[in-house]
């Protein structure tokens, strides 16, 4: 049977997530064996406008699966958000006779892609891959789970520490505007609270926090601080606290960059095959700029449009059980 689309290019953009190349291993086997080549892409945006591309087998995909990072690198490129540069990744796109393009990022990732297929009539497809969980339409994306587990490990060791000096941990936590790691991390790592930017004031937030460690006379506690809560992050909560409880001794870690990396879980490893291959089957059913998701463990095709302007919202149900398990 022959298919409208002979050639597709794949790429992973913006911050890296463990699972990208699971995903990116699905989304290649499933195109081989539907007959379609395949075209990697390196360096995300910037190297389709550089023509840094390279056909891929089956055998360039093998034993990648349990790998962190991307194995295609990304970049952020702030001239592929120009017209004259989205021009020239079209330009790289009819040199390399690419058909359809799929991009494996977050909402950054698909605006752009999602402008490169309205000026150029080329079909796309997203694959969501980011830490974040922010994506509205899909319940889950690439790496989050993989972060959360790395999160909730560093803050079992931390309570070692903390309940050992009798301190209150601050812990940054990564998430750009949104509070879905830092909530979930939260619960599972059985902290006091989590200053995020959904809920209330961060002054509201963090008197709650304080005035239950004194009721429960606690000699310890920690709490997560979505980085972008607060100008400043965590350490900007920490000065708050030493002015108005300068009897805590107060200490702040930045996990940073280390929630992007690692092995991905299981789970990560499974929705990314899931979804690397729906979205080859998604170019077979002549689907164009959707993102595939997954919501209630089912695959969905969201637009694209709507899954870059609607806001993702945190579950109250989340929020209360950690205002009750925190008493």
């Amino acid at each position: 049977m022959e298919y409208a689309i002979k050639t597709i290019g794949v790429l992973t953009s913006g911050g890296d997530a463990p699972g990208m190349n699971a995903a990116v291993r699905a989304v290649v086997r499933a195109a081989i064996i539907n007959n379609i080549r395949v075209k990697a892409v390196f360096r995300g945006y910037k190297g389709l406008m550089d023509d840094e591309v390279q056909e891929f087998t089956s055998q360039d995909v093998s034993g990648i699966i349990q790998r962190g990072g991307t194995i295609l690198k990304s970049a952020r490129s702030e001239e592929f958000r120009t017209q004259e540069g989205r021009a020239r990744a079209y330009a790289t796109i009819k040199k390399e006779k690419i058909d359809a393009l799929i991009v494996i990022g977050g909402d950054g990732s698909f605006t752009g892609a999602r402008l490169l297929a309205q000026e150029y009539n080329i079909p796309v497809i997203g694959i969501p891959g980011t830490i974040d969980n922010d994506l509205w339409g899909t319940d889950a994306t690439i790496g989050y789970d993989t972060a959360l587990n790395t999160i909730m490990e560093c803050v079992d060791k931390l309570r070692d520490t903390g309940t050992s000096h009798e301190r209150l941990f601050l812990v940054e936590v990564m998430g750009r505007d949104a509070g879905f790691l830092t909530l979930s991390a939260a619960i599972a790592a059985g902290a006091e609270a989590a200053i995020i930017p959904e809920k209330a004031t961060v002054a509201e937030q963090l008197e709650a926090a304080i005035g239950h460690g004194r009721r429960k006379h606690k000699n310890s506690s920690i709490v997560l601080v979505q980085e972008h809560a607060i100008e400043g992050g965590a350490q900007a909560v920490a000065k708050v606290i030493e002015q108005s409880h300068p009897e805590y001794g107060t200490r702040v870690t930045i996990l940073g960059h280390l929630q992007r990396g690692g092995s991905p879980t299981a789970y990560d490893r499974i929705l990314a095959s899931r979804l690397g291959c729906a979205a080859i089957q998604a170019l077979l059913d002549e689907q164009r700029s959707i993102m595939v998701g997954v919501q209630n463990s089912e695959i969905v095709y969201v637009p694209l449009t709507q899954a870059i302007k609607y806001k993702k919202n945190i579950k109250d149900d989340k929020w209360q059980a950690l205002q009750v398990l925190s008493i």
